[in-house]
């Protein structure tokens, strides 16, 4: 019988953070299928979190408590802190991957743009106006600090765009399904670079 090919160690995290403020906890697996439980006490924010891991078909268990009577900021930022972190571990070195991926998703009246480079280094630029302070219990100022945070912490560099959009909700919507189909396609292993660092630096 002809040798077989070693497996791939799978791509996954587990990362966990309790501060006085929240508690968040969450298990990754890169190359998942959309599997997600969510529940950070924040209905949007959980909608939000499972459309990255529907559309990016990455598995994404995560529990959220905190300081929800002083407002929803800890909580927003420290799950994108931890999700963030998620993705860094599970990508490890980032050997062999796509590196870059970009999307542009359509919802109704509203189109966004994601793009994105697996850098090594946490950067984010959002374009994103929103009409109203809130979206159910979210704040909307905290789509684009949320956005900043998972990409420092995810050491990517990251721009967002609006395009168009009336809808709050459709816009914070269409930008996180674009987050996760760019997401998914720098995240695929790339066969040709025969397990590289796809950097001329040999590093990220």
């Amino acid at each position: 019988m002809a040798d077989q090919p070693p497996q791939a160690a799978p791509r996954r995290a587990s990362v966990s953070r309790q501060t006085k403020e929240t508690t968040v906890s969450a298990d990754l697996v890169v190359d998942g299928t959309g599997l997600a439980t969510v529940a950070t006490g924040i209905g949007m924010l959980d909608h939000l979190v499972d459309q990255l891991a529907r559309h990016g078909l990455f598995d994404i268990t995560l529990q959220a408590s905190g300081d929800l009577h002083v407002d929803p900021h800890h909580t927003a930022e420290d799950t994108a802190i931890v999700l963030g972190q998620a993705f860094d571990r599970a990508l490890g070195d980032r050997a062999g991957i796509v590196r870059m991926g970009h999307a542009i998703v359509p919802l109704d009246e509203t189109l966004a743009l994601v793009a994105l480079d697996l850098s090594g280094r946490g950067f984010a630029v959002v374009e994103a106006v929103f009409s109203a302070p809130t979206i159910g219990e979210l704040p909307t100022d905290l789509v684009s600090h949320f956005l900043e945070t998972f990409a420092r912490e995810a050491r990517c560099t990251l721009h967002v765009r609006v395009l168009q959009g009336a809808s709050d909700h459709h816009k914070a919507e269409a930008v996180f399904k674009a987050l996760a189909r760019a997401l998914d396609a720098a995240t695929q292993v790339d066969p040709r670079r025969l397990g590289q660092v796809p950097s001329t630096k040999g590093s990220l």
